[in-house]
């Protein structure tokens, strides 16, 4: 059985969602951040896991993924029938690659600085005005995304694939945190996270808690 380490409201409910949609069996484990005791993210059995003592981690038998993007990317696969990952056209796999890029290294970028410097970073390196940097960059992203996507149903192709959960949940985090979202993202954002699978995964994470 695959085992899903995470915590709530971090990226561990990309990896959560893609579950449900893939429709696998699965043991969710809640993991305390920044705690060195049971269950704790410095604890050493999970940095045995996770040697950064981070949320998410897969486990399926001997191996282990930390990243949530390759996460969701790996769980797919397992289930090819499902079309949730371009596998058979080389063209349209390059334009899902793109899109999944594109959120980790742009679209989140300014979201996670500007959550490093309220919270995750000593208080000693935080920058008290960062806001302003982030929303700009924010801002230019998400025109980027706009653009890639315009007004389609699914971000690739015609049906839902891994990549609408990361642009959804990244763009739901921009929500939660005060950053501008267009309405047609916004209306993208709230049809993805109406799929039954979102639900019960919403669901799973609170039964968990």
């Amino acid at each position: 059985m695959l085992t899903l380490y995470g915590s709530n409201n971090t990226r561990s409910f990309r990896a959560l969602w893609a579950l449900e949609e893939a429709g696998l069996e699965y043991d969710y484990q809640q993991v305390r951040l920044g705690r060195p005791g049971k269950n704790g993210a410095r604890s050493e059995p999970y940095t045995q896991l996770n040697f950064q003592g981070k949320v998410p981690t897969l486990v399926d038998n001997d191996l282990v993924v930390t990243e949530s993007a390759a996460i969701l990317n790996y769980i797919a696969t397992l289930v090819p029938n499902k079309k949730l990952i371009p596998l058979d056209d080389i063209k349209l796999r390059a334009h899902y690659d793109q899109l999944c890029f594109f959120v980790l290294s742009e679209l989140e970028q300014p979201l996670w600085t500007s959550a490093k410097h309220s919270f995750a970073l000593p208080k000693e390196l935080r920058l008290a005005d960062i806001d302003k940097t982030t929303q700009w960059e924010f801002n230019r992203a998400v025109g980027a995304l706009d653009s890639l996507i315009r007004d389609k149903e699914y971000s690739v192709n015609e049906h839902f694939t891994m990549v609408d959960i990361l642009i959804a949940h990244t763009l739901r985090w921009a929500n939660n945190n005060n950053f501008e979202v267009p309405e047609n993202l916004q209306n993208f954002c709230e049809r993805m996270y109406q799929h039954p699978a979102c639900q019960r995964a919403l669901k799973a994470q609170q039964i968990d808690k």
